[in-house]
């Protein structure tokens, strides 16, 4: 790069800062920028075992315009203290430190809240195996060509960067690939897949009679009658219609960066308080804004639902939900203050996601024992008012009439599926009528949305399992 590019580009970053000085103090801009960057490096080196360089060259790869100051971020890696320190033009910048049990957590100074909890036996799983143990070949060439399809790059487009892909029919993996340095245990990151995670955990709550889905939220900042946000309830918060005055998080950019929403996330150490504290933009349920403080909201909720001790959240997630599913790679990850990030930073394996989604497919029972409450899957999958991109309460659908549920179903995805996803690739799909769960993870940008090649996957998955599909193929 010549000098006079690097001018070109170091002025365009400082405009950049020049702007986010309206949402952040100009001290907070380097962690802004480089806080995301951080996190992602800590979780997959110290928890999913990825090289740092790979996951840095294909997470830019994936984000629009972040090319354009990667050059101008340095990050250092200390393996023995378990430190990614992550600076833009030299100035400072974020610092990620792991622990033990718990991942990756940001560091803004202040003393991290502790999780630590005694190793204990794993409760027998309640969900039938949905493998053995040896990485499941493709059960047919149909099967096969999927995996090729899916897997190979693109010749004149952005790469996919496909990491792992699991199918699932009728409750048994049919066909599973890895892409080198990924395997059958390895943790992946989920982003924004870790929401519908919460969501089960506000499920199995509810079930319990421990919160309701309707009413007042019981969020203690709100507990005053007289103020506006104590009309949010839950149900608000997991369909993101709480009219919360934080920005979008819809996509992952260079600009997304100037959103409070992302303060909130990478520079705030308690981030379900500064969620709290935002007044509303809108009146709550009259319309929808998708943004991760809503999911922080319900994650403080959790915390303090039970008792407000960080251990007993991960026993409880572990005990009422993933121990059931079989789910033992999995890592939630917390902020300073003690709550899990629930709205990005949960990890688990490509067959723990799998597992997950067969927990939906089942409508919420794991082998005979009911994990969510009746008609909790029905819910989350029941799109929400004006969600244009067809949302539900935790997950995306493709049910109702939305521009994205339509464009969805016009691309040859079933109109009844919905799923978990997360930003630049990741995806948990349940088609009820197929049997079928669909899960993929890579880093692809958000757009255009056929960019991860979810779509044609989806289409040759189900001509590969489906009936009419094997005899269409002469199977």
């Amino acid at each position: 790069m010549t000098k006079q590019r690097k001018l070109v580009l170091l002025a365009f970053g400082v405009a950049i800062i020049a702007v986010a000085f309206t949402t952040a103090r100009a001290r907070d801009v380097p962690n802004v920028a480089t806080g995301f960057i951080a996190r992602v490096l800590c979780s997959e080196t110290f928890v999913s075992g990825i090289d740092p360089s790979r996951t840095l060259a294909e997470t830019t790869d994936a984000i629009p315009g972040s090319r354009l100051i990667a050059w101008a971020i340095d990050h250092r890696l200390d393996r023995a203290a378990r430190v990614i320190t992550v600076t833009l033009f030299g100035l400072g910048g974020s610092r990620a430190i792991y622990r033990d049990g718990l991942g990756c957590t940001l560091d803004h100074g202040e003393k991290l809240v502790d999780a630590a909890m005694k190793p204990e036996q794993a409760p027998p799983a309640s969900l039938p195996q949905i493998a053995d143990a040896a990485v499941v070949t493709p059960q047919s060439p149909q099967l096969a060509a999927a995996l090729d399809r899916a897997f190979a790059e693109p010749a004149d487009a952005p790469p996919r960067h496909t990491r792992a892909i699991v199918i699932v029919k009728n409750g048994r993996i049919v066909a599973e690939r890895y892409a080198d340095g990924i395997g059958i245990d390895t943790q992946l990151l989920g982003f924004s897949v870790s929401k519908s995670v919460v969501s089960a955990l506000i499920g199995v709550l509810v079930r319990q009679g421990r919160l309701k889905r309707d009413g007042p939220a019981p969020v203690a900042a709100w507990s005053n009658a007289d103020d506006p946000r104590h009309a949010i309830t839950i149900d608000q918060l997991l369909r993101h219609t709480s009219g919360l005055a934080l920005g979008s998080s819809l996509y992952t950019s260079l600009g997304s960066t100037l959103e409070p929403v992302i303060r909130m996330k990478y520079v705030e150490n308690d981030m379900a308080a500064y969620a709290e504290s935002m007044p509303l933009k809108a009146s709550p349920g009259s319309c929808w804004n998708y943004q991760d403080g809503n999911t922080l909201i319900l994650s403080r909720l959790i915390l303090d639902t039970l008792g407000g001790d960080p251990a007993d959240v991960l026993r409880f997630a572990r005990r009422e939900l993933f121990a059931p599913l079989g789910m033992r790679h999995v890592t939630l990850q917390l902020d300073g203050a003690g709550t899990i990030e629930g709205s990005s930073e949960m990890l688990a394996s490509a067959r723990d996601w799998a597992r997950f989604g067969q927990l939906y497919l089942d409508d919420g029972m794991a082998g005979g024992r009911r994990i969510l409450p009746a008609g909790w899957v029905d819910y989350s999958a029941q799109p929400t008012p004006n969600a244009w991109v067809g949302y539900g309460a935790g997950f995306w659908t493709n049910r109702g009439d939305s521009f994205g549920a339509t464009y969805r179903v016009g691309h040859g995805m079933p109109e009844n599926a919905f799923f978990a996803k997360g930003t630049i690739g990741q995806y948990v799909i349940i088609v009820p009528q197929e049997r079928l769960v669909v899960v993929r993870f890579g880093r692809s940008p958000n757009l255009p949305p056929e960019a991860d090649g979810v779509f044609q996957l989806v289409q040759d998955v189900i001509s590969a399992t489906s009936y009419k599909g094997r005899l269409a193929n002469g199977n």
